[in-house]
């Protein structure tokens, strides 16, 4: 079990002021790191408050008014000054921290990333050392779509309001070299990878190319002593870490000042748990789906820790602060993002704009499990029954997806929707798909004490909890064969109709069969809705179906004059009908009441009889339609063909009551306009 090394503080009524707050995320590593964060939590709010003060008594001493207490409420300081109390507040924090008897800064410390909130005039300033993160949603209002209608949507996005300090960038490699830093990644240090100390001093441009490479098995570069393999920080600022300090890893911040505007929308402080897997565009979407920012942190987390799960043998601590900003009233000219650096390292970054901040300040988002995960899941996917792993090819061809349908209720709807919104896996699907899957959706009642999922066993599925509340725990490798362990609770999933929130999880295996990476646990009775892999596959996968189906129903003669919407309403009729080799599936001179088309991998011939008695026979493989001579007319026209089933066979039909409720429908509207 390993301790919760983030700490986080929200000061509001700052140095005294209403307008005034201080928020900051702290996220520590090392031995000590936890009480290292937690001292930074305790400590660098009043010493930076102390700070202020102290200057706020000068600027009020040098203005020569007497009522001093009214004016301290509305005075401001200059922006050099605002971030030279910043930098004076992180470098005493730190020298305090070598100071306390309470914990061994030697190889631990902290990040921090905080904002100061400032002000009548909105004014934020981001003070950042290590590699925490600190991100803007901002407005872009839409006025026309792709037709060139007007439109009254408006999307955010994301603008970094600090740099990551790492190994990553080129500035900060050289200022650490310069330290006597050597920057190697664990696989260089171990001779898996060439060593180039070279790149820089030859003219290597931006960030480093190599490291974004390993880092997708999860080895970044780090700073490391010349006289041995230690402290292997994978950042380059800290508050802490005093043998690190001498290699150019200290605590002074990089510091962005400006006033917040009316577009601005969303400001979040996150540690680097959050932003491993996730990009600051995906962070702000996911946020941007809530109308509560709690609701909005739990869902980052929650999609966070999945993909911590997912692609690694570890979980990291994962601590946000989510703050939605209300209307603000500010001047015109307010465009001041410029990160100013400070002392130590000036010239390295100043007077960037908006698109410069995206594109210079974050590390490589990992997107590949590491090797040690890798190996992992083959080694379980090799230790389960051959039964298991054998079958799901064969049971995802007979998976019938309209044997789960049930209607929902529009509160149920919306429970699903406030879950699979917060997901990257749902983010790109259509309206029609999210239909599907509010009816492929299974409840699942489930009772306390109740194992949902299973460590070690293959996932099929995927559960949003719609009430109740579920702990994760893992089991350590070493421990696995024993049949009472049951491992540490490392996380805790609650879902609750009365509050609006309903976390998911087992999202990995809506992709492919895995072994889970931990067990859930039913604490309380609830209830949960579950989707299985096949079915989200088949949603997807019938989606794209029904376009093409859209598409051929265009070329029939009979819908031929029927606009895209109307085409559009006759593929959401169509049904599924599965045949097998030989079966008839329509009979020359039987009276008829639906037209087929045929799906990819299916074929079927179509034999016709003529007048004189001659056959002509022709092969339908997909996209051939058969049929469709029934759907007009008067009640009890005959098909004109015979077709068989000459392989195994899928369909779409498409009943000529639905045919004629859609058209029927349409051409009363179409009248009466």
């Amino acid at each position: 079990y390993k301790a919760n090394q983030d700490s986080y503080s929200v000061t509001n009524n700052f140095i005294g002021r209403e307008s005034d707050a201080f928020f900051g995320v702290y996220d520590g590593h090392g031995r000590d790191g936890d009480k290292c964060a937690q001292f930074v939590r305790d400590h660098l709010p009043p010493l930076t408050a102390a700070i202020v003060k102290k200057e706020l008594d000068k600027e009020i001493k040098n203005t020569k008014l007497e009522d001093g207490d009214e004016l301290r409420k509305s005075i401001e300081l200059p922006k050099d000054v605002l971030q030279s109390v910043m930098t004076k507040a992180h470098v005493l924090c730190n020298n305090n921290m070598h100071s306390c008897q309470d914990l061994d800064d030697t190889l631990s410390g902290t990040t921090s990333i905080s904002v100061y909130l400032h002000g009548n005039r909105n004014k934020i300033t981001v003070s950042n050392v290590g590699d925490s993160r600190a991100v803007i949603g901002r407005s872009t209002d839409s006025t026309s779509n792709k037709e060139g209608t007007s439109s009254s949507s408006s999307t955010l996005k994301a603008f970094a309001l600090s740099r990551d300090q790492t190994p990553y960038r080129r500035d900060e490699r050289i200022r650490c070299r310069k330290s006597g830093a050597r920057v190697l990644s664990l696989d260089q240090i171990e001779g898996l990878e060439p060593i180039n100390d070279d790149e820089d001093e030859d003219g290597g441009e931006g960030e480093m190319v190599l490291g974004e490479e390993i880092d997708e098995g999860g080895d970044p570069p780090r700073i490391w002593s010349p006289h041995g393999d230690y402290p292997g920080t994978a950042f380059t600022r800290s508050i802490g870490d005093a043998i690190a300090e001498e290699l150019g890893v200290y605590a002074e911040p990089e510091m962005l000042s400006r006033e917040l505007t009316k577009e601005d929308k969303i400001i979040v402080l996150a540690s680097d748990g959050v932003f491993e897997f996730l990009t600051n565009q995906s962070v702000i979407d996911i946020c941007a789906k809530f109308t509560d920012p709690l609701e909005a942190c739990r869902a980052v987390v929650a999609e966070s820790y999945e993909l911590w799960l997912q692609y690694e043998m570890r979980t990291d601590d994962i601590t946000m602060i989510c703050i939605f900003i209300d209307d603000v009233s500010s001047p015109d000219s307010t465009k001041d993002l410029q990160v100013i650096p400070s002392m130590a390292s000036a010239g390295s970054g100043d007077g960037a704009d908006d698109d410069d901040l995206i594109s210079n300040t974050a590390r490589p988002v990992r997107s590949t499990m590491t090797a040690e995960k890798a190996r992992a899941i083959m080694m379980s996917k090799m230790n389960m029954p051959r039964s298991v792993r054998d079958v799901a090819q064969f049971e995802e061809e007979d998976f019938d997806l309209q044997s789960l349908f049930t209607e929902k209720t529009a509160e149920e709807k919306q429970s699903i929707d406030e879950a699979i919104r917060a997901s990257v896996m749902f983010q790109n699907i259509t309206d029609d798909q999210r239909e599907l899957i509010y009816k492929a959706m299974e409840p699942m009642p489930v009772k306390e004490g109740q194992t949902v999922i299973k460590q070690g066993t293959a996932g099929d599925r995927f559960y949003i909890v719609d009430e109740g509340r579920f702990e994760v725990r893992i089991v350590p490798a070493n421990q696995m064969d024993e049949e009472d362990a049951v491992g540490n609770c490392v996380h805790v999933y609650e879902g609750s109709r009365e509050t609006n929130s309903h976390p998911s999880f087992g999202e990995l295996a809506l992709m492919y069969s895995a072994p889970r990476a931990a067990s859930i646990i039913a604490q309380t009775d609830g209830l949960l809705w579950a989707l299985h892999r096949y079915a989200f596959n088949k949603v997807v996968a019938e989606q794209s179906s029904r376009l093409e189906a859209e598409k051929l129903l265009k070329k029939i003669g009979v819908f031929k004059s029927l606009p895209s919407d109307i085409l559009k309403e006759l593929s959401s009729s169509l049904c599924e009908a599965k045949f097998t080799r030989g079966d008839a599936i329509i009979n020359e001179g039987d009276v008829g009441d639906s037209m087929f088309i045929v799906l990819p991998g299916g074929s079927c011939k179509s034999v016709l009889l003529s007048k004189d008695g001659a056959e002509s026979e022709v092969e339908l493989k997909e996209g051939g339609f058969f049929g469709e001579e029934v759907l007009t007319g008067n009640p009890g026209k005959k098909y004109l063909s015979t077709v068989t089933a000459t392989n195994k066979l899928t369909c779409w039909t498409l009943q000529k009551s639905d045919a004629k409720r859609v058209i029927s429908s349409w051409r009363k509207e179409d009248a009466t306009e």
